[in-house]
This record gives structure tokens, C-alpha cells and sequence, in this order.
């Protein structure tokens, strides 16, 4: 019988694929029911004189789908509901005896599943009102991310060697608050702490490791310290069709600008820094910025993002940074199954150079290139869910780096396909993924020190998401890389990681 029952999201992120239609008004709104259906005129007399009818996100009713009598009985209820309101409002010439009689027969055939209903409703109000009782503040709540993770390595000797080898333990801790003060802003504080000494596997022009190919999703080092992380404030604006964000600490582009990446998550995500998205969504070493979020149509949104470093210096301001970005995205949605993004960034640093491992630019500390340089980065991105429990995703990006004291320049390219299987074994949470692509490589230049990557680096990396409890996820996986840092004298390295996610 398709869908009855109206339902809302709950604040689901940016690039989620789902959405749920409103309350349906008119049931022209609905694609797949033609006036010639033989449940033509009740659709219609329920939506116009009760108002119970909802739809699906592609604007249909999907009437021909078989239904449990749990569904049924849910829809039922909703209508129960809506005709009580009419009687307590004494529209009783929109109620008449036929359907009241129609619905006490209905409500004694399915007075098994109402109540089942009604239980589970009493039993989430129960679990709400202690939740409200003893939460942090009527406005403000608080919670958290534990990530431990074990990693070991093989292979890599060079760029890394035997040192590097041994299994490590890290963890990485996230403490934060989030207040509303309207229902629809967000004030977001939040603190971390991590313990990846040396840039773990990835070692530090004094410790060599593996290099920028073997960092980790979850890699953060703080020598243990708890310091603030970031700073967030989100609000809308024109009747809610825009989102503001101003995030004076801990600003990133991928703050604003969707990453449409179905494993952007350090905890229940890629365990690979690589895999999580496209890299030029981490151009630039910034501290502050800001941006928006515009829906401009309801397949269409415009992101805008810009950040600096050193922003809070009096002496140079936002004006004079020596580091900064500045993103445009579209995001197109086809269908309530597809997503594409397409996304430009320009940026610029006072003194750096442009990392071609992982596709960012920082100031640059080994005194190879000490000159002004100007970057410009393109990208595209594109997610497809196929069922409810099939993924594909792909995204590319072209990063173009120029002097502005020389005639020297830089291009890099990379990209990147994957395949996610939620629930694969039936158990809800669950996930299995594969990705498979090539870090940036600098595929043209000229006066570069180091000269051009004659030769080709290939990821590819599995892991299984495992859902023990609401609150806890085991992410077993590995990772491969082929000739690391795009050169054949390196050796093939192997990165195995046992990573667990508590939230609380």
C-alpha cells in the first residue's frame, strides 16, 4: 500500500543520500498515482480531507509494494491521530459516521499491532524523560569519541626501514559540547588528545618512516595533552535555506564543503588517510574561516568556504595571512540516490611548497622551494547507492601549484573508486569496504629540486566495520601501497590496523 506514515530526519550530515518527503498535500504530488488507478479517489479523500498521506524521497507512493501489517498499522495510527484532532477541533463535518465505523473496525482487527505501537511509544517517552532528567544542561549536551587503534607494518624498507616495523598502539580522544539556543543553530566546542609520536608510521625527516601514504585516518598528536580543537557556530538564514558556519578555530574547507565521500569518518570510516576523500579538501594549513551552505534548489546546493592562518595576528589579519583558501563546491542530486559535487579551491602560502603525497600544501621546512606560491585545485566526486545496502563512489582532483618569485611550477593528479556493502551478513551497522586509487602524483613541472614522478603509487584497502553496540564499532584492515611515494626503488608496504570506536 505504500507509503503512509510521514517522517523527519534527524539532522542527517550534509551528503546523505536519504531525505524523506513531507507531509503530501495534494496527491498530484505523487508521480507513480494516476487519476485511471482503482485507488485513485481514497488516496485522494485521505490526503484532502484527513491529511495522513507521505510519500517517498522521488516523489512516489510505490502503492504497488507489499506492506507488514506492523506498516499498516502504523499509517493507522497516524490517521487515528489526525481524526482525533479533527473531533477536538469540532471539524465533525470532515468526519463522518462511515469512516468513524470503518476505523473502529480497523482498530479492533489490528488492536494487536496498535498496542505493540503504543508500547514502544510509551516505552521511547520513558527513555526520554530520564534522558532529559539527568543530561548535561535543557540546552547544551556532551559527549565524546575513544579511538584506539593497533597498527603494524611490513614491507617499505626503504623509504622506511626495520625500526619502523614494530606494532603500535594509539589512541585518539574527542570531548565536545553542543548548545542550541533557537532548535536550529549549533554552538560546537570540542577538545582532543592523541599519542602518534613521530607522525607514527609515517615518521619525520629525522625518524624516516613509511612517508604520507601510510598516515592513518585517525593520526592526530598532541603528546598526550588535551587542547582545544575547534571552535563552531552554525546558524540559518533565509527561511532556512542557508547555513552559515564561522569556526575561528580548528577551520578546515571540508568544514563547509561536503566532502561526498561515504567514508569520511576517522572512527567508523577509512583507516587510511587517503581513503577518507579527496585530498584537496585539506589544502592549506589554516586555523579560522568561515562559509555557507545555500540550497538553491532541492537538487541543487552552492558551498562556499574561506580560511586563513595567523587570522587572529593584529598585524596581519585576514587581509595579510601567509596562508589561505578559498573553496567553491556545487552539489547536484539526480536522483535520491546519486550525488555529484564538483569543487574548486584556490589557495595561497607565503612560503611553502606543495605536498605530493598527500595533495595539501604547508610552509615549507626543508628549504627546497623558500618563495611565495599560488595554487589552484579542481576536483569532482560522485556517489551512487544502488540498494539499500550497495555503495559506489568515486572522486578525482587536479592540484596546479605556481611560484610566484620563479617561473617554477608543479601539477599533481588523483582519484580514487570504492565499493561499500552495508550489513553484508544481515547485521544492522555493519559495513565492508573496498577502495582502490592512486595518491597525488606529480605527473608535470618545471625547476622542481626533485624532478617529476617518473613512476606510479596504487592504493588499495579493505576493512570491516563491525557493530558490537550503539556505542562501539571494531574496524579490523589493511592497506597496501605500491611503489611508495611514486618511486620503483621503494618497496611494496603492507599497514594492518585493528582500530575500536567508543562513543558516549
Amino acid at each position: 500500500m505504500g507509503a503512509i506514515v510521514a517522517q523527519l530526519p534527524e539532522d542527517p550530515p550534509p551528503d546523505d543520500l536519504v531525505e524523506v518527503q513531507g507531509q503530501v498535500t495534494s496527491v498530484s504530488q505523487l508521480s507513480d498515482v494516476q487519476p485511471t488507478d482503482w485507488a485513485f479517489q481514497a488516496l485522494q479523500s485521505l490526503v484532502e480531507r484527513y491529511g495522513c498521506i507521505a510519500g517517498y524521497p522521488d516523489g512516489t507512493y510505490k502503492g504497488d509494494r507489499a506492506m507488514t501489517r506492523y506498516e499498516f498499522a502504523a499509517g493507522l495510527n497516524a490517521c487515528l491521530q489526525r481524526v482525533n484532532e479533527l473531533i477536538a477541533s469540532s471539524v465533525l463535518d470532515r468526519v463522518t459516521r462511515d469512516d468513524l465505523a470503518l476505523l473502529q473496525s480497523l482498530q479492533e482487527q489490528f488492536a494487536a499491532e496498535l498496542a505493540a505501537l503504543s508500547g514502544r511509544v510509551e516505552t521511547l517517552e520513558a527513555r526520554t524523560a530520564e534522558l532529559e532528567a539527568n543530561q548535561f544542561s535543557t540546552t547544551t549536551v556532551f559527549g565524546g569519541e575513544a579511538i584506539f587503534g593497533f597498527a603494524t607494518a611490513a614491507g617499505g624498507d626503504p623509504p622506511g626501514s626495520g625500526d619502523n616495523h614494530q606494532a603500535v598502539l594509539h589512541y585518539l580522544l574527542r570531548l565536545g559540547t553542543v548548545s542550541s539556543f533557537s532548535g536550529l543553530d549549533r554552538l560546537r566546542i570540542g577538545f582532543v588528545a592523541g599519542n602518534f609520536d613521530n607522525r607514527g608510521l609515517a615518521g619525520t625527516f629525522e625518524n624516516p618512516g613509511f612517508g604520507d601514504m601510510a598516515l592513518l585516518s585517525y593520526q592526530t598528536d598532541t603528546d598526550a595533552k588535551l587542547f582545544l580543537d575547534y571552535l563552531e557556530y552554525r546558524f540559518p538564514a533565509f527561511n532556512n535555506r542557508v547555513v552559515f558556519t564561522v569556526r575561528p578555530v580548528g577551520f578546515s574547507l571540508s568544514n563547509v564543503l561536503t566532502a561526498n565521500s561515504p567514508f569520511f569518518d576517522n572512527g567508523r570510516g577509512a583507516i587510511s588517510r587517503f581513503g577518507e576523500a579527496n585530498p584537496i579538501f585539506k589544502i592549506g594549513a589554516l586555523e579560522g574561516g568561515a562559509g555557507f551552505d545555500w540550497l538553491v534548489f532541492d537538487k541543487l546546493r552552492f558551498q562556499l568556504a574561506y580560511g586563513t592562518r595567523g587570522t587572529a595576528d593584529a598585524t596581519q589579519g585576514i587581509g595579510g595571512s601567509d596562508h589561505s583558501a578559498l573553496g567553491m563546491q556545487l552539489l547536484l542530486k539526480p536522483s535520491a540516490n546519486t550525488l555529484a559535487g564538483l569543487t574548486y579551491i584556490n589557495a595561497y602560502a607565503a612560503n611553502g611548497r606543495l605536498d605530493t603525497l598527500t595533495g595539501s600544501f604547508s610552509a615549507d621546512t626543508s628549504g627546497l622551494l623558500d618563495e611565495p606560491m599560488q595554487f589552484n585545485a579542481l576536483g569532482g566526486s560522485f556517489q551512487w547507492r544502488i540498494n539499500r545496502q550497495i555503495t559506489l563512489a568515486t572522486w578525482g582532483g587536479v592540484t596546479l601549484g605556481e611560484s610566484l618569485g620563479s617561473d617554477a611550477y608543479a601539477n599533481t593528479t588523483t582519484y580514487s573508486f570504492s565499493v561499500g556493502v552495508s550489513e553484508p551478513f544481515g547485521r544492522q551497522g555493519d559495513l565492508f569496504a573496498f577502495i582502490f586509487g592512486q595518491p597525488p602524483k606529480l605527473v608535470a613541472g618545471r625547476n622542481l629540486p626533485l624532478g617529476e614522478d617518473e613512476e606510479t603509487s596504487l592504493h588499495f584497502e579493505t576493512f570491516y566495520r563491525f557493530r558490537v553496540s550503539d556505542y562501539l564499532w571494531v574496524t579490523p584492515g589493511v592497506f597496501v601501497v605500491t611503489n611508495p611515494e611514486h618511486n620503483a626503488n621503494n618497496d611494496t608496504i603492507v599497514i594492518g590496523v585493528i582500530r575500536s570506536t567508543f562513543l558516549f
